[in-house]
């Protein structure tokens, strides 16, 4: 089997590392945090201590880490993965970064003789956890068909969105679209509790109705119940709104709903809700409504 070095041990790197070590795959770790590398070694997982030394020993390098920052500091430097990369070896970046800098990547890694996938993931945390992430991949394609055991050993599907940088425009595209998504369940949800309608009541319309969707159904129950733990970050839904705001500006698309959602969710971190799921933009609408959504979870006489 392959050997694998994994930097980044977020919210969602972390499951998929402790994945591959339950699949039987050799993983080498790395996180700026040491201590998060700790759950991992405990299940068998060897320890870097630079991003370089657990790209030196691997065959396939997976990075996911938060941002563009981020991702320089771990690939740059005499201690980075580019620094310890050598013709064979495969790099895959499941991080949601600006398609721009991918391609800088892609450059980088291939000037190493290696090959580089760009691989964002939709699916937060609990798909990371049970290993049924969405892939959507930038690359060559005969590349992502050697790695296809390790893409099935994290998700339940794998798309192939084109060259790289395409992986990265996908994953900024399908997050506008969830970024407005929890912005209209906000204001639907306003809108009926304002007026007196059973919070539960409303939701499972919502989800009978044509307005269902796997937002209503990620996050409905959450509003309700006021639980915002966090599966992906309201912070990192504006990181990824102020990307996708920048991609449209560069190629001179329209997008008013994307910059409406940008501001509210800029709003939401303003207010401090940056560190919760994104859901907790919610919380906007009650503070303007002036009631808990899930205050009504029963018809009233």
């Amino acid at each position: 089997m392959k050997k694998i070095g994994f930097a980044g041990l977020g919210t969602m790197g972390a499951p998929m590392a402790s994945n591959l070590l339950k699949q039987g795959y050799e993983v080498t770790v790395y996180n700026r945090t040491a201590a998060k590398c700790q759950p991992l070694a405990a299940q068998g997982a060897v320890i870097a201590a630079t991003p370089r030394k657990a790209t030196e020993g691997a065959d396939t390098v997976i990075t996911m880490v938060s941002d563009d920052n981020s991702i320089k500091a771990v690939y740059e430097g005499s201690d980075g993965v580019l620094a310890g990369l050598s013709a064979a070896k495969t790099v895959i970046d499941c991080s949601t970064i600006s398609p721009s800098l991918v391609k800088q990547l892609a450059e980088q890694v291939t000037a190493h003789g290696a090959s580089f996938l760009d691989a964002p993931v939709t699916g937060s945390s609990p798909a990371a956890i049970d290993g049924t992430l969405v892939f959507m991949v930038g690359g060559s394609a005969e590349v992502l068909s050697k790695q296809q055991d390790i893409f099935e050993c994290l998700g339940k599907k794998i798309l192939h969105m084109g060259p790289n940088g395409s992986g990265s425009v996908a994953k900024l595209a399908h997050n506008t679209i969830v970024g407005i998504n929890n912005l209209a369940l906000a204001e639907g949800f306003a809108i009926a509790a304002k007026s007196g309608l059973p919070a539960d009541t409303f939701l499972e319309l919502v989800q009978l109705g044509s307005a269902g969707s796997k937002t209503a159904d990620l996050k409905g129950n959450k509003i309700i119940n006021h639980d915002f733990t966090n599966q992906f970050s309201l912070a990192l839904m504006l990181k990824d709104l102020k990307l996708a705001s920048s991609l449209t500006d560069g190629a001179a698309i329209p997008s008013p709903m994307l910059n409406l959602a940008k501001s509210l969710f800029q709003a939401g971190q303003s207010e401090g809700y940056g560190d919760e799921d994104l859901s907790a933009v919610v919380k906007l609408y009650e503070a303007w409504i002036g009631q808990r959504i899930g205050e009504q979870s029963s018809i009233q006489d």
